[in-house]
């Protein structure tokens, strides 16, 4: 069946194949569907001014430039990490996040990532389960930086440590966990955790809008298309769902749900 796609999916498509992939403006892509009054260059300024406020104050030595960026980001505009509503849907997009200041990892993490790029002090996102981090890519500078907890300064065995807390003492660590990740990963993680949020809402409209995302940036993916098209089902879009749920099966013809998904097309198609 044709897709339809509305003018930030088609330049989110965009954006994700270009060589370099610009994070912010990806970002917003999906938050424009929510905020559709919402224009992309207001939050481009807003990074770029940050950026400038500080750049007068940088030094050549990385850490105190990113001591530099913590007093600036964190006390003198007041970002922090939202503890008291951390799964409210605003801490992932990166307007309200600049708006209001407050954020989740990711998101703080996000706009870290874009004021440093602007200060050309080149950073990279951490993927750590459980709590997002960033780190300078700068020779021998082994640090990691929380941006949830007011830039602090990590070294490995304090990321394993918050792991440990979050996860039990008892968790295997991995140092995998802190090898950084791609642009297309860091947009990944992000997406996911709205979609986990709408889920959890049972918010179906906003769940299927980001899991239209997720299915632009990686079409493959079996497990999207199975569950965009459980969505659809529930939506009774039976066409859409019949199509996706199809794409999975040949995707995944050993899927362990393989029996109840066969069972829900030939329910779609004695629909249809």
């Amino acid at each position: 069946m044709s897709l339809r796609f509305s003018q930030a999916q088609q330049r989110f498509r965009h954006l994700i194949s270009q060589p370099t992939l610009d994070l912010a403006a990806a970002a917003l892509c999906p938050a424009q569907e929510m905020y559709p009054d919402l224009d992309p260059a207001v939050y481009y300024q807003q990074l770029n001014d940050i950026a400038i406020a500080i750049k007068p104050k940088i030094s050549s030595y990385p850490l105190k430039t990113i001591q530099t960026i913590n007093q600036h980001l964190y006390v003198e505009l007041g970002f922090s990490g939202n503890q008291i509503d951390y799964y409210d849907p605003e801490n992932s997009y990166l307007n309200r996040v600049l708006e209001r200041r407050l954020g989740i990892p990711i998101t703080l993490a996000l706009v870290y990532l874009e004021v440093s790029q602007r200060l050309d002090l080149p950073m990279v996102g951490v993927g750590m389960p459980g709590h997002f981090l960033i780190r300078p890519t700068v020779a021998d500078m082994d640090i990691y930086i929380d941006p949830f907890n007011q830039g602090e300064v990590l070294f490995a065995p304090d990321c394993q440590a918050i792991f440990q807390r979050l996860y039990g003492g008892n968790a295997a660590w991995s140092p995998a966990y802190l090898v950084p990740i791609n642009a297309k990963a860091f947009l990944a993680r992000l997406l996911n955790n709205l979609k986990l949020i709408y889920l959890n809402r049972r918010d179906l409209p906003h769940t299927l809008t980001i899991l239209n995302y997720l299915l632009l940036l990686f079409p493959n993916e079996p497990g999207n298309s199975r569950d965009r098209g459980l969505i659809h089902y529930q939506l009774q879009n039976l066409l859409a769902a019949r199509s996706d749920l199809e794409t999975y099966l040949n995707h995944s013809p050993s899927a362990p749900d393989r029996d109840q998904i066969t069972k829900l097309l030939d329910n779609i198609t004695d629909n249809l």
